[in-house]
């Protein structure tokens, strides 16, 4: 099926706030987002500013899931954007969302030629977004013991994951050094 990716218009605050009301988003907080809530965002520059650009995933001409990028005030400085990402209930596993994460990945090095890396937080819990991320050339960076606030008072770990600019171009993958720590006495 056919891919594209619309950058979101602040005219379509109500298809919008439509999209995320009218799903759920387990491994998002809240998993009903409030509508008001999101009118207001759309009005503060939340989705799309200085800092923020908020893509359309659209396939076979429906919208079918949504990627905010930001932290992308500093993104030419050194600074390291972060994503939003979210695929319909409808859409849901059949690899959208992998595909929305190397598009999202190459816009980012594209459109900023100084980034030098993208981080992405998930859910322990979230087996499809951490299978994308290792699918796409992102390494797993930290784990956040009970760091994710969930539904009903339940708290969840956290993974992080990065990709650095020298791997997507050359196609590999570098881990982190998680023995550099000389052993304790």
């Amino acid at each position: 099926m056919d891919t594209s990716y619309q950058r979101l218009d602040t005219s379509e605050a109500d298809l919008l706030a439509d999209f995320l009301t009218d799903g759920t988003w387990p491994f998002h907080g809240p998993a009903v987002p409030d509508r008001d809530t999101v009118g207001q965002r759309v009005l503060d520059g939340h989705y799309d500013g200085d800092d923020s650009r908020t893509f359309w995933i659209v396939e076979g001409g429906e919208k079918a899931g949504l990627i905010r990028l930001f932290d992308l005030a500093d993104a030419g400085e050194g600074g390291t954007p972060l994503f939003d990402l979210r695929i319909a209930p409808a859409h849901r596993g059949r690899g959208l969302g992998g595909r929305a994460l190397a598009w999202l990945t190459a816009y980012l090095f594209t459109e900023f030629p100084d980034l030098r890396r993208i981080e992405g937080t998930t859910r322990r819990d979230n087996h499809a977004m951490r299978r994308a991320f290792r699918s796409h050339g992102y390494a797993k960076e930290a784990h956040y013991r009970d760091a994710w606030p969930g539904e009903q008072g339940r708290v969840h770990d956290a993974v992080g994951y990065a990709i650095l600019r020298r791997d997507w171009l050359s196609g590999t993958i570098t881990l982190p050094d998680w023995n550099d720590e000389a052993p304790t006495t």
